[in-house]
């Protein structure tokens, strides 16, 4: 049977998740023009919030203008599902002792806001029920956040964008132009923070206004399901596109539907230099015998900036998001590196496939026997087999329970040279391959004593 056999060793993990830093990405058009700063994930019980900044890293393109967005602010407390892991985080940008663990995390955001490229600030949020000026009900109230544009002051004496006041009040009409059902209406709060709100006076709004930066806070309800929530916080953030005179192109149609198919579908890691490359979504919550480098940090990429992996005692959990996805078990190797790619025949056509792909396949592949190399198809259940190249595959041939997707579609076609492993590509019986992989940031190596991003 094409399965692993496991080569004894012993290494050694830390057992807790390490610093996670937040990564910024900045959607430069080359066309002059005015620059957005969106920011989520302040608090990593808002998914809404983060995966709304997500999307428009990975499914926006900006035509005119600037968009630089931070959608993993407080990337620790969204893994966590914690507001806040150590308090706070939107309470920490007045005053903040040297000693605060997040710390330097607020400086490099401040310098961030205070960039003077950066001519408006979004901080989004999901806040619990709906606003109102006035005390309609528990969930519909003055004390209540949700579905608002939350604003510190009318006016800032700034170059552009002062009106603070008129921008929210135009964001607020376009939300409530496009709402799902009526009863979720978008107001403006504005929090008068000047005049005494000591708890507002402590936000990163407050902040960027102190520096003359017109900044909003966007409020999605916590009463909607994610989807919704991010659905809300778009129509918002496309508001200030427009106000900004920032053009843009959304690559799916604005719809929970596809909301939720943007954020859930087409999620890689690639390990190790692409040696390995993993499709996330729909993934079985463990994938067992996952051969990774002897005496080496793990190295990883990422297709989505919600996407990390952790440490968990001697193997990894990975994330997107608020969501722990699958467990990483490995199995240790020494690697290879006199090969690069692989031909296959896949359906009668000849091809090469690069190692860290996904090929789509119909009715049957078959790998070409490599010299001194041998292939193990993970699953494939001929018995005493030690090199499966050279033979045609179909998909009732592999035990579905050997796949990485829960839908039993994916497999691994490993590749060894003696002991040492060369590479992998996956086969996938049901879907369109994997035509480019779009790394969302930049390669990360998991040290234990650094950030991740």
């Amino acid at each position: 049977m094409g399965v692993l056999s496991y080569f004894a060793g012993s290494f050694t993990f830390a057992s807790s998740i390490p610093a996670l830093g937040f990564s910024v990405h900045k959607l430069e058009s080359g066309v002059e023009g005015h620059t957005l700063l969106i920011i989520g994930g302040i608090q990593g019980d808002e998914p809404g919030g983060f995966n709304a900044a997500s999307l428009i890293v990975t499914h926006y393109d900006i035509l005119s203008g600037n968009v630089w967005i931070v959608p993993n602010l407080n990337f620790l407390s969204i893994i966590k599902r914690s507001r806040g892991v150590y308090g706070d985080l939107n309470r920490k940008f007045d005053k903040l002792h040297p000693n605060d663990p997040e710390y330097q995390t607020i400086n490099r955001i401040k310098k961030l806001i205070i960039d003077p490229k950066v001519d408006l600030v979004l901080n989004l949020h999901d806040g619990s029920g709906f606003y109102r000026d006035t005390y309609d009900d528990r969930l519909h109230n003055q004390n209540r956040w949700g579905q608002c544009i939350i604003i510190d002051q009318a006016s800032i004496d700034a170059k552009n964008f002062s009106n603070i006041s008129t921008i929210a009040k135009t964001a607020v009409a376009h939300v409530n132009k496009h709402l799902l059902k009526e009863k979720e209406l978008f107001h403006v709060n504005n929090t008068q923070t000047i005049k005494g709100n000591e708890e507002m006076a402590k936000t990163l709004t407050y902040f960027a206004i102190k520096n003359n930066k017109s900044a909003f806070g966007v409020e999605a309800s916590k009463s909607f399901l994610t989807p919704k929530r991010a659905y809300y916080h778009l129509l918002a953030m496309e508001s200030f596109f427009n106000q900004t005179g920032i053009r843009f192109k959304r690559n799916f149609q604005l719809s929970e539907y596809y909301i939720k198919k943007a954020i859930d579908d087409d999620i890689h890691v690639a390990l190790n230099n692409r040696k390995i490359l993993l499709k996330i979504e729909n993934v079985r919550k463990k994938l067992s015998y996952i051969p990774l480098k002897k005496n080496s940090k793990i190295e990883f990429q990422v297709n989505n900036p919600l996407m990390t992996i952790v440490t968990s005692g001697d193997a990894y959990n990975v994330f997107h998001g608020n969501r722990w996805l699958t467990h990483l078990a490995p199995q240790y190797f020494h690697y290879d590196f006199s090969l690069d790619a692989i031909h296959m025949i896949v359906d009668g056509s000849r091809k090469k496939i690069p190692f860290g792909n996904i090929v789509s396949v119909k009715n049957s592949f078959m790998v070409e026997s490599l010299k001194d190399h041998r292939v193990n198809i993970i699953g494939f259940t001929k018995q005493a087999c030690p090199n499966e190249s050279g033979i045609v595959i179909r998909k009732n041939n592999i035990l579905k329970k050997y796949s990485i997707d829960k839908k039993g579609m994916i497999f691994r076609v490993e590749v060894y040279k003696s002991q040492k492993f060369s590479g992998m590509v996956l086969v996938d019986f049901g879907g369109d391959g994997l035509s480019d992989f779009n790394v969302a940031s930049q390669k990360k190596k998991l040290d234990h004593s650094k950030n991740l991003f």
